[in-house]
């Protein structure tokens, strides 16, 4: 398996497991509305995605991290937004991969770390908290919609 930073060329491979990723959370399939959100994406380059690929350049999973900034340190930050594997692939280190490639990325960035947030029942958890991820307990996230 190789961990590559995604780019425009990826794209049908990407979009197939974004497409996944987003019915993962309760979204209806929509491969063109992905190709086209990840276009912008790529075009804005207001976004790095990771790309998990196996030997025969398969897909297997991706991570998506968006840049931000800590006010209060005064530092850059990443929000590691997605993270999906593909089904038939989980188990297998791919996760792993991808989260550790995150972290690596971040580092050479000088940033100040990498923020996600899960849902309370995701079995992902066990992996953040063996790779060193800790659950924030001091603050509360809120959303608004429009």
């Amino acid at each position: 398996m190789k961990i590559i930073n995604a780019t425009s060329i990826h794209l049908d491979q990407l979009a197939m497991l974004f497409d996944g990723y987003r019915v993962f959370y309760g979204q209806p399939s929509d491969i063109e509305a992905a190709k086209a959100f990840l276009t912008e994406r790529f075009l804005q380059k207001d976004s790095v995605i990771f790309l998990a690929l196996s030997e025969n350049e398969q897909s297997l999973g991706f991570t998506q991290l968006y840049p931000s900034f800590s006010s209060v340190s005064m530092q850059r930050t990443y929000i590691l937004n997605d993270l999906f594997v593909d089904a038939a692939t989980r188990g297998m280190g791919v996760g792993e991969a991808l989260l550790n490639q995150a972290k690596k990325f971040a580092l050479t960035q000088g940033s100040k770390g990498l923020t996600l947030e899960t849902d309370i029942d995701n079995p992902a958890q066990k992996l953040y908290e063996r790779l060193g991820w800790t659950k924030d307990t001091n603050v509360f996230h809120y959303t608004w919609s429009a």
